[in-house]
């Protein structure tokens, strides 16, 4: 019988059982990584106390394959008892967000939660590339995009930049590189926008240079 295979994979480590440099030889694999905090705060069903600490990790694989092959991969580079529960996850976004509990179902159960700084980024893994939007979610980041052009006069895509760097977390907007993506099918919109904001400037200056006449 054929093994399910992907590219995206989760697994748990536990700190007694790596080696000193193991995030180091994690690297070596060349393939992009994102490890958890230190889960040390879970709260156990069994008793009272706290589950064992352990590590949440996503892999990502440069192709498809089964979670064996993963499991033997990191057994070779970590040692035999390093790796536990490799398994296909549903859904690499929400992963990402239980690596920190703030995935729905963490809240749901009021899970501990672990701070977003302590997340390890491993050889260039970057949550956007996973990130699948469907069409309601991209209308709705435009529409934001396009409204947020208008009300703070944002003339050019660099304007646009720095305000979503410093401000797009106000306002619920994810990174340049995802908006970029959004937009690209749409530039005559955005341009209409960034144009329609420099004529309003435009006509304010001579509207103002004439009263000062």
């Amino acid at each position: 019988m054929a093994k399910d295979k992907s590219r995206y994979f989760i697994f748990l480590l536990y700190p007694d059982s790596l080696p000193i440099d193991w995030e180091v030889r994690l690297e070596t694999i060349g393939v992009p990584i994102a490890i958890s905090p230190l889960h040390d705060k879970d709260l156990s069903e069994l008793n009272q106390g706290y589950k064992k600490p352990h590590y949440h990790v996503i892999y990502v694989a440069k192709n498809p394959v089964t979670c064996d092959s993963v499991r033997r991969k990191l057994r070779q580079v970590l040692g035999e008892q390093s790796v536990a529960l490799v398994k296909i996850p549903v859904s690499v976004e929400n992963c990402y967000l239980y690596l920190t509990h703030e995935s729905k179902d963490a809240i749901a159960h009021n899970k501990h939660k672990y701070d977003k700084s302590d997340i390890k980024l491993i050889n260039n893994f970057d949550i956007e590339r996973y990130i699948s939007l469907d069409a309601g979610d991209k209308d709705k980041i435009l529409d934001d995009i396009c409204n947020i052009i208008a009300k703070h006069n944002l003339s050019n895509i660099l304007e646009l930049k720095e305000f979503v760097e410093t401000k797009g977390s106000e306002y619920g907007l994810p990174s340049m590189n995802l908006i970029h993506k959004i937009i690209r099918s749409h530039t005559g919109l955005i341009r209409l926008y960034f144009d329609g904001v420099y004529q309003n400037e435009k006509y304010n200056k001579i509207i103002n240079s004439r009263r000062k006449e």
